[in-house]
């Protein structure tokens, strides 16, 4: 039994089918006229605009050879499908292909000329030529006639109003900046006057595209913007590397106005170039960091069909792990986190865009040794990417016992039962706060790298790290943080104005995780490379800028001093480690520094009976392990 909905849709279908049909019936009607009246005009042309000087039978010819002309052209018009195109939206593809079928209706007439020759009915050469020439004008007019009068009337529109909408300025006059300008003018959907463009080039100054000036170069953006009372920015150069988009976006942003942009060319997958594909500029694109490219066939290999568990699953750097591993076809995806809300939230959302994926959403804790191996023992995972951890500076400063005992414990109690169950490939994530540590979350990260290398050195199983600084958005991380001041009116408190750190995108980072795990042989600690580092200060002012607002005038910006344990900056590599290279230029590999592994054993045996009793000594003992951490007030 069919629903109304359904009938409904049937309904309008057949509808909009009437409807198409009329057009094209209504077309082939025009079109017959367009034929009979052009090679009527081209005899009344060929006898000098008198009817009376036209030859008998000039006119029975022609009431003889158009009628099948006429059905030969309709028929070849549709062979060419000139009755199905959308005509408000031609283009140069349609205009073609008009030419070209009005070019091969003139096989049936040379046909025609030599059948009646034979029947002695002969039709004076012009008669065909300048009934050819008239017919396509006729043809391409009509077609093309609606079209050109829209496009003139919003051109008026554009240049007399703005349309209610905002003055516009589009930076590069490539095609892509054309594309988003053609749209702009002649979509009466959108909104607002294009006023000009700004181009690198001199050799397009003073030029114009679709009418609208080319006024200068990136150094012209500000006084232009002043000049043509701009409101929105669009940076229309998918193709710019990371250093221009950075300089040039950078100049917009002391305008005070919107800012949008296109994806990158690589993002552009399709080609295609619309208003719908402009986003507002987001911190990223001003840290001035290229793209980051990875092997995606050699992941693919690395992944497809294998048991794959992500400790930590639903926190930022996990999810992103399950999002990209998922999509490279595990057999099976196991999600494993603490906390509930977060792994149901990873699940459902890979459930919803990859519904053919088999994953698995477990609670449990790292630090529990009964349940990490229930789940080994179970699903028996090959590659375990270990994410789980505390990570926040300052609370694990005031929880040092905490820090021990989640990410040093946890860790080592996973890599136990990683190499008992025989899992092929363990990649810890680490943070270059482990360098050279001013904090116990750092020390204990060390700790863990310490633990991956000596595990690697008396199993079986094939243990990493990867070694990464911040990355942008990360739950608990500053740039959210932020977002949240700004929103509320600030104050944006930074720590320090020197402080510097090294940012990544969360995608880049995990991307690069992934690549990592491919090159491990076991032992390594890989370091990616994460660019310039960025002053957080900047960052607070750019992304006060960024959100409409001018730095210390509409929102301020106070300095608070450096928190427990906060350094200045953080290092990627201790002086011992060296590096080496991969064939990924963006990771390269520290050398594992030698130590006594049944030492270690002794001393992680000790900081666990110090951290299950909340050792006030704990930073200390750590300190005695750890020979790079040096915690103040020890």
């Amino acid at each position: 039994m069919s629903s109304p909905m359904s009938d409904n849709k049937e309904d309008n279908s057949l509808f909009l089918n009437n409807v198409l049909r009329l057009r094209a019936i209504a077309l082939i009607f025009v079109d017959l006229l367009i034929i009979w009246a052009a090679y009527f005009l081209a005899l009344f042309i060929r006898f000098e605009f008198d009817l009376n000087l036209i030859p008998d039978q000039f006119k029975y010819g022609f009431y003889r050879i158009i009628p099948y002309y006429s059905l030969c052209s309709i028929i070849i018009f549709a062979i060419f499908k000139l009755y199905k195109s959308v005509w408000r939206y031609a283009s140069i593809v349609e205009m073609y292909r008009v030419i070209v079928a009005v070019f091969v209706t003139q096989i049936p007439a040379f046909i025609m000329m030599k059948i009646y020759k034979h029947l002695e009915v002969t039709m004076p050469k012009s008669f065909w030529v300048f009934g050819f020439i008239l017919m396509s004008i006729g043809v391409m007019a009509v077609r093309f006639g609606y079209r050109f009068t829209r496009a003139m009337k919003q051109l008026f529109n554009q240049k007399s109003s703005n349309n209610g909408g905002e003055n516009v300025m589009i930076i590069g006059a490539g095609s892509a900046g054309k594309m988003i300008a053609h749209e702009i003018i002649f979509n009466d959907k959108i909104k607002g006057k294009l006023c000009c463009f700004i181009d690198d080039n001199p050799m397009l100054g003073g030029k114009t595209i679709d009418g609208v000036p080319i006024v200068g170069s990136r150094h012209d953006i500000i006084s232009m913007v002043e000049q043509y009372e701009i409101d929105k920015i669009i940076f229309a150069i998918p193709a710019a590397d990371s250093s221009v988009r950075k300089a040039i976006l950078s100049i917009c942003q002391e305008t005070g106005c919107e800012i949008q942009t296109l994806p990158g060319i690589d993002q552009l997958v399709d080609g295609k170039v619309s208003v719908s594909r402009l986003r507002h500029v987001k911190l990223e694109d001003l840290l001035g960091r290229d793209e980051v490219v990875v092997n995606s066939d050699e992941i693919h290999d690395f992944i497809a069909n294998k048991v794959v568990m992500v400790t930590g699953g639903g926190g930022s750097i996990g999810s992103e792990l399950c999002r990209q591993i998922a999509k490279e076809g595990p057999d099976i995806l196991i999600i494993f986190d603490i906390y509930e809300n977060n792994a149901y939230a990873i699940q459902q959302e890979l459930k919803r865009h990859l519904p053919n994926v088999h994953v698995e959403a477990l609670i449990g804790s790292v630090r529990n040794t009964n349940r990490v191996n229930d789940i080994l023992k179970t699903y028996r995972p090959e590659i375990i990417f270990h994410a789980a951890a505390h990570k926040h500076v300052p609370l694990m400063e005031d929880s040092p016992n905490e820090a021990i005992k989640n990410n040093v414990l946890g860790t080592y109690k996973m890599a136990v039962a990683a190499a008992k169950y025989g899992v092929k490939r363990f990649v810890l994530i680490s943070t270059d706060k482990a360098v050279n540590p001013t904090n116990i979350m750092g020390a204990s990260k060390r700790l863990c790298e310490m633990v991956v290398q000596m595990m690697n050195r008396t199993t079986d199983t094939e243990f990493a790290a990867v070694r990464f600084g911040n990355v942008l958005g990360s739950n608990g991380s500053v740039i959210p943080l932020f977002e949240k001041q700004i929103a509320e009116g600030g104050p944006v408190t930074v720590t320090d104005k020197r402080i510097i750190r090294y940012f990544m995108t969360i995608p880049e980072a995990v991307a690069l995780v992934l690549q990592a795990g491919i090159y491990a042989k076991g032992g390594e600690i890989f370091v990616l490379d994460m660019g310039d580092p960025v002053k957080i200060d900047d960052m607070a002012r750019n992304l006060i800028k960024l959100s409409g607002y001018e730095p210390d005038v509409d929102i301020k910006i106070e300095y608070t001093g450096l928190r427990p344990g906060e350094k200045l900056y953080e290092e990627m590599l201790m002086n011992e480690e060296g590096l080496k290279e991969t064939p990924n230029k963006l990771i390269h590999i520290g050398k594992p520094i030698e130590m006594d592994d049944e030492l270690f054993k002794t001393q992680l045996e000790r900081l666990e009976s110090a951290c299950k009793s909340e050792s006030p000594a704990i930073k200390r003992l750590v300190a005695e392990v750890v020979p790079t951490y040096h915690p103040s007030g020890i």
